[in-house]
Parts: C-alpha cells; structure tokens; sequence
C-alpha cells in the first residue's frame, strides 16, 4: 500500500515483481492513475481514489509552493493529506481483506498499520525514507539543519506525532468498524515501537548507513528498483540526439511542480549553454520546456531512468528518493535542486557522498548558480569516480531478498 507521486510508487513496482517471482501474489494499491506502472511488474493492482497531479495542481496544492520554509511547506501539506486520506480508507480495507499479509509504505504508516491490525492481519513498513527519530541526522522532512543529538531526537518525534495526526481520524474510525479499542494515534505508535514493528527500508546502506540508536526492528536491504517495461529503449529521436554529439546534461524535476515553468526553463538552458553543455530537458509535472529549434537542446516526455541516465555526462533533478536512487545507480555525477520534503536530505547525502559539488534549491536558482555547479559537476573527474565507486557497491546489493525473507517469516506465522 502506497500513496503520493510517481516516485511513492515505482520502486515497489521491483519489490513487488520480486516477491512474485518467489512464488507470492502480489497487489500493488495505490492512485489509479499509476495502474500502469503494475503491468511490467506482473502484479495485481487496487486502486485508490485522489489523483495526486491534479491535487497538487489545485489551488491548495499551488499554494505549497508558495511555503517559504521546509516546515510552512511540511504543515501545508499534512493539512491537505488530512483532508484526503478518509476517502482512501474503504478501498485500503477492501484489498486488505483479499491478503493473507499487508506491506505498506511510509506514506500511508499508520493507517496501513490500522488496517492490518483491525483485520488481525500480520503486516510490516517498506520504507523509501528513514523516518524514525535517530540523533544522526534531523527528520529530511525538515531540511539539513540539524539540532544536535538530543534536538534531532526530540525533532524526529514531533515529526512522526505530526504524520501520526494526519491520519488520526480516519484510523480511528477504521479501528471502530473493525472492532479495535479506541486508542490515540500516539498510543498506537509507541504500541508499534514497544513491539518492534519491522520497517524495511528500500535504500542502500552504503548511502544512509544504518543509525545506532535505531530501535530494534528498523533494517535497510538496499534499493528496489522499478521494474520497466520489458525491452525498455529510448525513444528515436533521444537516441539521434545523443548520438550528434558528446554526453549531455539530464534535467528534470519528476513530479514536482513549479510556480513558473517558463522562466525556470529558461534558466535552465542559459544555465546548460553556460556550462558547454548540451541539455536533455525532462517536461515532468512541472512543464519544463527546452524551447524550439534548439540543436544543443531536446525535451523528452517519459523515459526509464535506467536506460536514460547512463548515457548522460551529469544529472540535475528535484533528489527525490527515486530519481536520487536512479543517478547513483548510473554512476554519474548529481546536481539537485531540492524542492520540498526529503529533497532537502537527499541533496545533502550527495554532497556529502562527493557525488554532487552542492545542491542548488528552486528557490534560490539562477543562472550563474546552477553553471557554476555543472561546471563542477562535468569538469572535475573526482565526481564521476566517486559516483562510479558508490553504484559498484549499490550494484552489488540485493534490496529485495531481505522482504522476501520477512514476508515469509510473516506468512509462515
């Protein structure tokens, strides 16, 4: 179980063909308009209700946007999940009661977790990002600011209290029809905690090495990969493209959006022609646009990631959790430019993993800025052999035995 962008969703499109392929049947629930996405996979598909492109285009979801602060931006969107994730609670039951065990992701915790339990279902987190407080690093939904070990601490627990508060009514309510005893949604929290609920968390370790202070039961396996189309190929016109010349610069925001894509995208290519570069601009929900009649330049819809990003000299995209992972996987240099949420924590382990010379956020982009990173970024060799290095060692990890190991020690209980 899953809501949010498309990058909440693809990397379980690979967990959940893994667990297929070791002989489970898998559903993948999630927003409708991702049903797509489950076909290469093999798998079943429920889906929920709320289109998340069309919330985010909305007035409420343009006003994120408009958040000068990670947590304005946090608080804005807690508000409106809260007002969504009761119209999900039906079709969330209705697919639980067709399984014999329930996955779910961070971004559906604790109901998934509600749900589970009301139907006296064995059950366990898939995580895409660390959540749990750790004195290590701050919350990433917060940004990089970090608050020593005590206030990192204290920061991540009123974070999760925060995410616990988005689905409290709706968890309550699935905890009356399925016979539960009232309970706090902080109560039910520390309750998962005491018992050492699993958390898998699909990223590698060799990026966010496992904190100390987690509490038993919280593991990372390694990254689950989407799985793409069989024969995935870039399109006729990339593929003249790139072969007109050297390696260009990928730039794509993924599914965030953006107050004026008409003037980012012109930052971007006085940026790209700034830096010698030439520039594979991805639209993405934002609307990014190369322009027309550009020979240095081509805009391109869709395309994997993984056939995409290994031809490409840097990367420069919004450090979500998937196309963060995606770039480290192709081996090659990252400039991100954070947005909001976890981007902000993302950006800041490529930087520290000398994969990335700094992170450029939207809000302070400008021409000089993001030419001066790609001229970092292509120029000096350090960043490709340390991005090289970093994806041998991701390469060679298997983020999907560890859940498939899980899911049957849960199936067999």
């Amino acid at each position: 179980m899953t809501a949010g962008s498309r990058g909440d969703v693809a990397p379980y499109t690979g967990l959940a063909h893994g667990l297929a392929e070791a002989g489970h049947e898998v559903t993948l629930v999630t927003h409708a308009c991702f049903a797509p996405l489950a076909e290469p996979a093999g798998v079943g598909f429920h889906p929920l209700p709320v289109d998340p492109r069309a919330e985010l285009a909305s007035a409420r979801g343009r006003a994120l946007g408009r958040s000068v602060t990670a947590v304005g931006k946090l608080a804005r969107m807690t508000a409106m999940a809260r007002s969504l994730v009761g119209g999900m609670a039906d079709d969330l039951l209705l697919a639980a009661r067709r399984s014999d065990v329930v996955l779910v992701s961070s971004s559906l915790g604790p109901l998934g977790h509600a749900v589970a339990e009301g139907l006296a279902l064995p059950s366990m987190g898939v995580y895409l990002q660390p959540l749990a407080a750790t004195s290590a690093f701050p919350p990433p939904v917060t940004g990089t600011r970090s608050w020593g070990a005590a206030g990192n601490r204290l920061a991540g627990r009123t974070v999760n209290a925060a995410l616990d508060a988005v689905f409290a009514d709706t968890a309550r309510a699935l905890r009356a029809r399925t016979g539960l005893a009232r309970t706090s949604a902080r109560a039910a929290r520390r309750a998962r905690e005491r018992q050492d609920w699993p958390v898998l968390h699909g990223f590698s370790p060799s990026v966010v090495p496992r904190p100390a202070d987690w509490r038993p039961g919280l593991s990372i396996t390694g990254y689950w990969w989407p799985e793409d189309p069989p024969g995935a190929v870039l399109p006729p016109g990339l593929r003249d493209f790139l072969a007109r010349g050297r390696p260009p610069v990928f730039v794509g925001l993924g599914s965030a959006t953006v107050p004026d894509a008409g003037r980012l995208s012109r930052v971007v290519v006085r940026a790209l022609r700034a830096a010698g570069q030439r520039g594979v601009i991805q639209r993405g929900w934002g609307g990014l646009d190369a322009g027309a009649d550009a020979e240095d330049m081509i805009t391109i819809g869709e395309v994997p990631h993984a056939v995409l990003f290994p031809h490409m000299a840097a990367v420069v995209h919004h450090a979500g959790a998937g196309t963060t992972a995606a770039g480290l996987r192709a081996g090659v240099p990252a400039v991100p430019v954070p947005v909001q949420f976890d981007a902000a924590f993302w950006s800041s382990r490529l930087v520290a993993l000398g994969v990335a010379p700094e992170a450029v956020p939207l809000r302070r982009i400008t021409t000089a800025r993001l030419a001066a990173a790609l001229e970092r970024a292509t120029a000096e060799p350090s960043y490709r052999h340390r991005a090289r290095a970093l994806a041998a060692r991701i390469g060679a990890e298997d983020g999907v035995r560890p859940v498939r190991a899980a899911v049957d020690r849960l199936a067999a209980a």
